[in-house]
């Protein structure tokens, strides 16, 4: 399906009932633009939730919460890592405060929650971090889209590729949370690297808000794998990397980190621990670009830490939505030719310094780089590129119609390829 097919079906979904009141909102108002944050303030991922809306708030700041002559206000909600709290807060913020739309969560469990209520009702809803790949694949919602944002498993494959090709490992064990987003990134880097011919020796999931990894780590020892992929978010992150070193594997099993594992939000909590994983994503905030130096340095003098993944996100997301606003000049009531502008936007001042633009399947491509984590010169760690796999969709080298083919990514799916 191409952008202009999507589009026309898109306003052709608008008509229907089933999407409640999509059309019905057209408008324009005359007061504030109303927009409803959702975010993880309390639980596992919190550290992350409180940098979603760093992130969102810097640029609105920055240009003094006006867009297109209109005032900008943000409401925001603490969706407390959890399912059931993230649909009652944007039923809130949507049918109570009256927002113009939604955007936010971290988990996917929260974010598909939202996800299914926005289809309902019919409240644009934005996920720069939600990253499950239905939600841009097979299960695709007009007025859901990804903007600034990455499926799951689109990150860890470039990193599946340079663990073969670029360090020679054949054999690695995954260990990873235990829900969707967990299983979609070890999901899109086992199936790469056993069609390029490794294997996936074991699979350990583990609950959010694991305590103790001695277990798993011990059978990890014991296998002696090359190497070993983890996908890790929040406190899970900080503890897995601290016992890592503890348990003795530091030095002897490379440990590969999904790009949350070494996060800002992670490793600014940890020391040389954390030095030398190596991991993959879109962003690096060590990256030498000028665009990505000057975020960093803005985002730096307004909350005295390095960016994270999250803060990146929401800010570029920020920058997004402006354009698309401006675009319809500032006519967000009309919900199909808003969702349309924020489709054809094509983001060229993100702090990534080149452009990024949406596939057909509305979900962001992106140059992605292999980062390792070093040590600045005032005693902070970072992720640095040291490898650039250019204009990787959420497909890979996949054909779309080939790839939603196979089921999606689980515990019992994992798109492995049997030797």
């Amino acid at each position: 399906m191409d952008r202009r097919t999507f589009v026309k079906s898109t306003a052709a979904l608008s008509g229907l009932a089933a999407y409640g009141n999509f059309s019905q909102v057209l408008a324009q108002g005359t007061g504030p633009i109303k927009i409803g944050l959702l975010t993880p303030l309390t639980g596992v991922v919190a550290s992350g939730g409180k940098e979603i809306a760093e992130g969102f708030n810097l640029y609105w700041d920055q240009v003094g919460k006006k867009i297109a002559g209109r005032e900008v206000q943000i409401f925001i909600e603490d969706d407390g890592s959890n399912p059931d709290i993230a649909l009652q807060k944007a039923r809130k913020l949507t049918e109570q405060t009256k927002v113009d739309f939604l955007i936010g969560d971290l988990l996917a469990n929260t974010g598909l929650a939202v996800a299914e209520y926005a289809k309902t009702n019919g409240i644009p809803y934005f996920i720069p971090v939600i990253a499950a790949d239905d939600l841009t694949q097979r299960k695709r919602i007009p007025n859901v889209i990804r903007v600034a944002g990455y499926t799951a498993s689109q990150m860890p494959r470039p990193l599946a590729d340079y663990a073969f090709k670029k360090k020679g490992y054949r054999k690695i064990i995954t260990i990873s949370q235990d829900y969707t987003f967990g299983h979609e990134q070890c999901g899109g880097f086992s199936q790469v690297f056993t069609e390029l011919g490794g294997s996936i020796a074991a699979q350990h999931w583990h609950p959010l808000n694991t305590q103790d990894f001695s277990p798993y780590l011990a059978q990890i020892q014991s296998d002696k794998p090359d190497a070993v992929f983890a996908m890790e978010t929040g406190a899970d992150a900080t503890r897995l990397i601290q016992q890592w070193s503890n348990f003795g594997l530091k030095g002897k099993i490379p440990l590969l980190g999904a790009q949350n594992a070494t996060d800002q939000s992670v490793i600014r909590t940890l020391g040389a621990e954390a030095e030398g994983i190596i991991s993959s994503a879109h962003f690096a905030e060590g990256n030498d670009t000028a665009a990505t130096k000057k975020f960093v340095a803005d985002y730096e003098a307004a909350y005295k830490h390095l960016p994270s993944l999250y803060g990146f996100s929401h800010y570029s997301a920020a920058i997004w939505l402006g354009e698309a606003i401006t675009a319809v000049r500032g006519n967000v009531e009309d919900r199909p030719k808003f969702l349309e502008a924020v489709r054809n936007t094509v983001l060229n001042n993100s702090p990534l310094g080149r452009p990024v633009r949406l596939d057909t399947y509305g979900n962001p491509i992106y140059d992605v780089f292999i980062r390792n984590v070093v040590k600045r010169p005032d005693g902070r760690y970072w992720n640095v590129p040291i490898e650039t796999y250019p204009a990787v969709s959420q497909f890979w080298t996949y054909k779309p119609e080939d790839y939603m083919k196979q089921p999606p990514y689980s515990r019992t799916f994992q798109g492995i390829k049997k030797s």
